[in-house]
């Protein structure tokens, strides 16, 4: 893996479902709705200042969102944050940075 650069693409593991669990409240305040159906399905992570996971999640109805969630490092102790997200994505979209 490229320093600083995303890694590759991997299946959603049971992590991955936890960090886009704990940032769907913040998806659904911005795009004014819930999502009954909130499954991640495939992730890149990448090492910053802190960690970015892109997370490709199935929202139902063969409609795809992408995610863009940031943690910060451990002694920050701060909470996991959406930090970007794209809507209308469908399952073969390519997870790239955003």
């Amino acid at each position: 893996m490229m320093c600083g650069g995303p890694s590759a693409l991997q299946p959603a593991t049971a992590e991955t479902q936890k960090i886009a669990d704990q940032v769907k409240h913040q998806l659904e305040e911005k795009e004014n709705q819930k999502f009954t159906v909130f499954k991640a399905v495939s992730f890149k992570s990448q090492v910053v200042a802190g960690t970015n996971y892109f997370i490709k999640v199935d929202v139902g109805d063969d409609k795809f969102v992408h995610l863009r969630v940031f943690e910060a490092l451990p002694h920050e102790n701060k909470p996991l944050t959406l930090a970007a997200y794209q809507t209308n994505k469908e399952k073969h979209d390519e997870l790239t940075y955003f």
